[in-house]
């Protein structure tokens, strides 16, 4: 087996094991309120970090979680999970899951924006092109509109200035340790979003908390195999893998949810996932030539 095909492997895992921690997220919110599924999951996701980094050695303090830059970063992912689990309780996943694709392309208009990245009239194009297919997806103003997808945009915005933020900083404080730091904030996060909203607090069964345990240990190996896939190969190549997680989420929505995408919502999904597919590999094969 090459490395980029390991890569590749390891890449398709990852995307399917978000799927599934999406669908166990959308489950739950049949029972619990998205406040508490959200607090449930940052408490079970830095008690599992936290084991990692005792296991590997690693301390869990370090100075730098109080650096600005690791603050705003853990800031954004906590505001785009409460929004993105927030969507998956009120929408159906394979729509969910394709207004998340658009995070590279938000990601290269950011870079272009703020980071005074060069980007060529080529990704800026495809850039337009994506986003048009978002509004596909979306919808605004026609009857098909549903406005709780501006919660799954939301979520989208928030998960790509994360991305963003984690470009600029460099690579003092390890993958484990930043997602300790940002699951732990999910934690004050849903207790106050619970007690703001007036969410009704139940306590999970032998079941439930069992689904929660697989959710939590499904986005971990997901995490540690998007880490180890991104090791490997070119990355072109591999990072193109990504936008299986869309596959895999019309999959488990059909089989799971009986979720039946319209045409509109395909072909956007298509324009969606395209673009992002050519905004992703042009911008890798420019940096291995040493261009823009």
């Amino acid at each position: 087996m090459t490395e980029s095909l390991r890569g590749a492997v390891l890449m398709v895992g990852a995307m399917a094991g978000f799927a599934i921690e999406d669908a166990l997220i959308k489950g739950l919110s049949g029972v619990f309120a998205p406040a508490q599924i959200i607090w449930m999951l940052g408490l079970g996701g830095a008690a599992a970090f936290a084991l990692w980094l005792f296991a590997t050695g690693q301390g869990l303090w370090s100075a730098h979680y109080l650096r600005p830059k690791v603050l705003m970063r853990s800031g954004c992912e906590m505001t785009g999970t409460c929004f993105f689990v927030s969507a998956l309780a009120l929408v159906p996943l394979s729509l969910a899951s394709a207004v998340i694709q658009a995070t590279p392309l938000v990601v290269a208009m950011g870079a272009a924006l703020f980071l005074g990245a060069a980007v060529g009239w080529r990704r800026w194009a495809a850039i337009s092109v994506g986003f048009a297919g978002v509004l596909l997806i979306v919808r605004p103003g026609t009857t098909e509109f549903d406005p709780a997808v501006l919660l799954a945009v939301a979520g989208m915005l928030g998960l790509a200035a994360r991305d963003l933020i984690t470009r600029t900083m460099p690579g003092i404080v390890s993958g484990a340790r930043l997602s300790l730091h940002a699951f732990a904030a999910l934690v004050p996060a849903g207790l106050v979003l619970q007690t703001a909203m007036d969410a009704p607090l139940r306590m999970p069964d032998a079941a439930q908390f069992t689904i929660l345990a697989c959710c939590v240990a499904v986005g971990m190996l997901a995490y540690l195999s998007i880490v180890a896939a991104t090791r490997v190969g070119d990355i072109s190549v591999v990072s193109s893998f990504r936008y299986s997680r869309m596959v895999f989420a019309l999959i488990v929505g059909a089989t799971v949810f009986d979720e039946r995408p319209d045409a509109a919502t395909i072909v956007g999904m298509a324009i969606v996932v395209a673009a992002g597919l050519y905004t992703l590999i042009r911008e890798a094969r420019l940096r291995t030539a040493g261009l823009d």
